[in-house]
């Protein structure tokens, strides 16, 4: 990395230790929270709203430090010391991208040229090639007649493209997603769907959280279950998630006349 995040490790890329986050020092979000990350993975983070889903992607992200526990990202600790040096600071926001579950938080440029370019000139590259990323991105997501709008002139799904096309400038490892499907139109949320399932087939790596139920088996290969506890209920597969329908009751995913596709049986198994 040492400071440039440049060794290749072959472990995870990702490594949450004892992870307790309190807001204000008292609210508990994370309660002794542990996971691993793994390079090309599509990580679903399931629970009820305040469970800690998003403040878990905070911290990947390096927006909030826990109270109490480690994060490695890449094989390197990431804490507010570490990401002083400016070297480290700048290697470890080139390499994961986190796109906000509201697009307004994110989105504060001009023009959507402008805001597509921010990230990969703060990064030090040239206007040239910022540019032909731009370009690149704006192809991809299908919004060149958007490119000298202002932000405020955008609907919500059009906000949104712009906001992930962000994080994609500057072509990070890693994409976290806060709840990326909520809020959007059935053709706007099944055009996302698709896009994280191609960015994982790219190598991409994913983490996201979701309430979306009827996409976990393409938004995800892996499922990491958060009790109202804020503590990690189970980690498994979409479907071993799916089918336990005493799991989803417990998590407050499902309400108990929900019906599910498919779903026989309860956590036992019976």
């Amino acid at each position: 990395m040492s400071a440039s995040l440049s060794a290749e490790n072959s472990g995870p890329i990702l490594a949450c230790t004892d992870l307790v986050y309190r807001y204000l020092g008292k609210f508990e979000a994370l309660a002794g929270v542990s996971l691993t990350v793994a390079a090309g993975e599509k990580v679903a983070l399931l629970g009820a709203n305040g469970c800690g889903k998003s403040t878990l992607l905070k911290v990947l992200d390096g927006l909030v430090f826990p109270d109490s526990g480690g994060y490695t990202a890449f094989g390197e600790p990431v804490t507010e010391d570490t990401l002083e040096d400016e070297q480290m600071n700048m290697g470890f926001r080139s390499r994961i991208g986190f796109v906000f579950q509201n697009s307004d938080a994110q989105v504060f440029s001009p023009t959507v040229r402008d805001e597509l370019a921010f990230g990969p000139l703060q990064l030090g590259l040239d206007r040239a090639e910022t540019a032909g990323r731009v370009d690149d991105v704006l192809r991809l997501l299908g919004i060149e007649d958007l490119v000298d709008r202002a932000p405020f002139q955008l609907s919500g799904g059009q906000k949104k493209r712009v906001a992930i096309g962000t994080v994609l400038t500057m072509n990070p490892e890693v994409l976290l997603f806060d709840e990326p499907t909520a809020a959007l139109d059935p053709r706007t949320s099944e055009w996302l769907t698709g896009l994280i399932e191609e960015l994982a087939t790219a190598g991409k790596t994913i983490v996201l959280a979701t309430h979306d139920l009827d996409s976990l088996d393409r938004l995800a290969d892996r499922c990491i279950v958060f009790g109202e506890d804020h503590t990690i209920l189970t980690d498994g597969s979409p479907k071993d998630v799916l089918d336990d329908r005493m799991l989803l009751l417990e998590a407050n995913l499902i309400h108990e006349r929900t019906r599910l596709a498919g779903q026989t049986r309860g956590r036992s198994g019976g």
